[in-house]
């Protein structure tokens, strides 16, 4: 096979998933869009966070610190996005496995801190397929969740 064919093979893939690739998937315009849905939630919930967009590759793809969010939002945000991505589900679903006597007990102890257990953070799954996760902090975990929802839910509506 050469290299012509191999691109040609790349090009119908590509066309049977909508022309979506990971560069459009992760526009800069379409992030911007994203964050702004989250900061319009976060100032209904008068409160400053954090946000952090992540591909699946663990690359913070678009971070943005509210004037008025607290400084370790900054930190927490992205640990929010990379534990969506690394336990394939929600940061809010986690905790109920890490408890004494649950099946990944200490599994935050094990991953040096870096595993967050608290709601915030969302895997993007598109199709099926794993492509990211948004992370959020900065208010009460039940702010951060929502927040987290109402840009997750712009990534989707933007994907389409």
């Amino acid at each position: 096979m050469n290299e012509e064919q191999l691109s040609q093979i790349i090009r119908n893939v590509i066309a049977e998933q909508g022309g979506k690739t990971m560069d459009n998937l992760f526009d800069r315009h379409k992030m911007e869009k994203v964050i702004d849905a989250a900061v319009a939630r976060a100032d209904e919930l008068k409160v400053g966070v954090s946000i952090c967009l992540m591909d699946q590759a663990t690359n913070v793809q678009m971070f943005y610190h509210m004037p008025n969010a607290n400084l370790v939002s900054s930190t927490l945000a992205p640990k929010k996005a990379w534990s969506a991505i690394a336990m394939k589900e929600p940061t809010k679903d986690i905790s109920k496995d890490i408890q004494p006597g649950a099946p990944l007990y200490q599994m935050e102890t094990m991953l040096d801190g870096k595993l967050v257990s608290f709601p915030g953070g969302i895997p993007l799954v598109l199709d099926g397929t794993p492509i990211g996760a948004i992370g959020v902090s900065g208010g009460l975990i039940e702010e951060d969740q929502s927040i987290c929802e109402a840009a997750v839910a712009s990534f989707m509506k933007e994907s389409k």
